[in-house]
């Protein structure tokens, strides 16, 4: 596992071209279009800066659509938690399952005002087809060998080092074996033990609070700390309100998100709901001893949701698609408790998981990658109810983390009517697909109704602050070496190599092509 002083470099192999697909929106056979790379590793500052330049990761394939050719133009649109407000629906949606929870009430009728339930459905139709192919083409044990051997020879030069550096180059070199060499991440590094959630917050209750609300709250308390629950990465259960916010707002205020979500329940409430955050990858102790549980859900969603045959949704399917990641595990020290990278987020009922929210923890943002639910438990609107949560999360990872405070929805697809549901968690805004600012989407709603595809910036003289400058400076991996594309180029011969490399730099921009290693065979 990286340590904050020892991390490996990015590695990516780009796949030259545009792919053509089936489209998993208007079911256009050939219609969707997109550039795509295979990240072997990635440094989460790395796919930060990648998805504010629209990417987007499926498992370890990470890709970017042709916005001006393809089908259905998908922009990346995030939320501001901070100043998010819940609308009318999102109240109903959170007093259902506090209903279903205090009484066991189950709401008549299927909901059709509100979104449609799975908040993520962005992963192109044609991924698991294209990771499996991928994943056998890319020879991780070659590259292995050749960039352990390349970092050697590069170490070797160097004469004068602590022995913190030197520790550090140690755990640098096994990170990059480890991470190459099987695909797979080690087991035998240390996972870091994160603390739980709540630890040190003030659970006193104001002295105006009624003598019951301060006995059921003491008796909360004691029920989670007895709770073997509590030894997982992420525990948060309803009822207990993160340590930032007032446990209850004034008769005057409209109610907070966190007000909404953890209200208080009876003592003889019918259920109980527990929301555990796990890392998948590396995987935790705790992801390994839910997998199964997870897999199953997982199975049974694509079949009954999206109709899928029982022999396609495969653990190796779920396992490439919502469990491998290339995103090292970063633990900076003014980072949040849990780390980044990649992890699961687990909603587990009366014992038992109903759903899984997949999400990426980055310097700036969580990203919600998919969900996944039991289908019994659709009239609860699970989508819309883990949306709302992972928004709420979000803001308590901003309380330690105060850069980290904007939640991404993935891709927001105007010409899709159920994926338009995204632009209802207000504040929020659209990443323009020519200069990469981001434009309030209210903004951008009006020029999406006359075209699909839009630029959103209206500076006529606006241009991609980011973009390649000097592809020379490009890091290359090519022959067991590391070197700059304006070395490599010069021993290059075929034309087709260059206009590839060019259009890489020109899609990743130039702060990631002088960090990220670009693999050439």
């Amino acid at each position: 596992m990286a340590s904050w002083n020892a991390l490996s470099p990015s590695i990516v192999e780009y796949f030259e071209g545009e792919d053509f697909y089936r489209c998993g929106y208007c079911k256009n056979e050939s219609g969707s279009r997109s550039n795509g790379m295979w990240a072997h590793s990635l440094t989460v500052q790395d796919y930060q800066d990648l998805i504010d330049r629209g990417w987007r990761r499926s498992g370890k394939y990470v890709y970017k659509p042709v916005m001006n050719q393809t089908c259905c133009p998908q922009y990346t649109i995030r939320c501001r938690p901070l100043q998010f407000q819940p609308s009318k629906s999102h109240k109903k949606v959170l007093k259902k399952m506090l209903k279903f929870l205090a009484k066991g009430e189950i709401s008549k009728g299927n909901c059709g005002d509100e979104p449609m339930d799975s908040t993520v459905e962005d992963a192109v139709t044609g991924d698991f087809a294209l990771i499996n192919k991928l994943d056998i083409k890319c020879d991780l044990k070659t590259l292995s060998d050749d960039l352990k051997e390349s970092l050697e020879n590069e170490e070797m030069k160097k004469e004068k080092h602590s022995k913190k550096e030197e520790s550090n180059e140690s755990i640098h070199s096994q990170a990059i074996e480890e991470k190459l060499g099987s695909g797979e991440p080690s087991h035998s590094i240390k996972v870091h033990t994160v603390p739980k959630p709540g630890k040190g917050a003030d659970l006193s209750k104001p002295p105006c609070r009624k003598a019951k609300e301060i006995r059921k709250e003491r008796k909360r308390l004691k029920l989670m700390q007895q709770n073997p629950a509590g030894e997982h990465e992420g525990f948060q259960a309803q009822g207990q309100p993160p340590s930032l916010f007032p446990p209850k707002a004034k008769s005057n205020q409209p109610k907070s998100l966190e007000d909404l979500i953890f209200e208080s329940l009876p003592e003889n409430a019918s259920h109980k709901l527990e929301v555990r955050v796990v890392r998948s990858s590396p995987p935790s102790s705790q992801f390994k001893a839910t997998f199964q549980e997870s897999y199953q859900v997982y199975k049974r969603y694509q079949m009954v949701i999206h109709k899928d045959p029982p022999d396609k949704p495969t653990v190796s399917q779920f396992t490439r698609f919502l469990c491998s990641s290339p995103l090292e595990a970063e633990y900076p020290p003014n980072g949040p408790e849990c780390g980044y990278g990649s992890f699961h987020q687990q909603y587990w009922l009366d014992g038992k998981i109903i759903a899984v929210g997949v999400i990426d923890i980055l310097p700036y943002c969580v990203s919600s990658v998919y969900l996944y639910y039991d289908p019994d438990y659709s009239f609860l609107s699970l989508g819309v109810y883990s949306a709302l949560r992972e928004i709420a999360f979000t803001r308590q990872l901003q309380e330690k983390t105060s850069q980290l405070c904007y939640y991404y929805m993935g891709f927001y697809i105007h010409s899709c009517p159920k994926m338009k549901y995204k632009g209802q968690y207000r504040p929020s805004d659209l990443l323009c697909p020519e200069t990469y600012v981001w434009i309030p989407i209210e903004q951008c709603l009006p020029s999406l109704e006359n075209s699909k595809y839009c630029r959103f910036n209206q500076d006529p003289e606006a241009v991609d602050e980011g973009c390649s400058k000097e592809p020379d400076r490009l890091q290359v991996f090519h022959k067991k070496a590391i070197m700059p594309y304006g070395v490599y180029k010069k021993s290059q011969k075929d034309p087709s190599e260059e206009a590839s490399v060019l259009q890489y730099a020109s899609l990743v921009g130039q702060a990631c092509a002088e960090r990220m290693l670009l693999f050439r065979s």
